[in-house]
């Protein structure tokens, strides 16, 4: 949940930033740039934490490391997608269905313990995934559907 701090953390500062340079807050922009910090974030923690992140992929898909570092730069170009007004909504649509695909990956890892800080089998298993991991997913994908696709349309 500490991520969900970057995510709400760059939202409400930049609410505030539009508001002090525009004379009122722009949400569509403040939501997209807080979603695109925290999916930059991780996807550069696909390089720091590699080797933990490997054991989270299922044994029967092969070349872990390239799926590693695959989807690390697919998260990174989504950042930036969701910052470019042309390309926004078919990002918030890849990306939704990209939270939905890695969610695979998050299951397993609960289910094998999986510390991919420490890449190790002492993580906190299943408890994790239905206390943290489920509801965060579930902000993801409204966060990015609701300002992403959602505002798009209202604004």
């Amino acid at each position: 949940m500490k991520l969900l701090t970057i995510l709400f953390g760059t939202f409400i500062l930049a609410l505030l930033g539009t508001w002090a340079f525009q004379g009122k807050p722009d949400f569509l922009f403040s939501g997209n740039l807080g979603m695109a910090v925290f999916i930059i974030f991780t996807g550069f923690s696909h390089f720091k934490l590699q080797k933990g992140m490997t054991m989270m992929i299922p044994d029967f898909v092969p070349g872990k490391m390239f799926w590693v570092h695959f989807t690390g730069i697919l998260e990174i170009a989504a950042g930036i997608g969701l910052l470019i007004p042309s390309i926004r909504e078919i990002t918030a649509i890849l990306l939704i269905i990209f939270f939905i695909l890695v969610f695979i990956a998050n299951i397993n890892s609960s289910r094998k313990n999986i510390n991919i800080f420490k890449a190790d089998y002492s993580g906190p298993g299943m408890k994790y995934l239905y206390t943290q991991r489920i509801p965060m997913q579930l902000i993801l994908i409204g966060w990015t559907w609701y300002f992403g696709i959602y505002l798009n349309y209202s604004i």
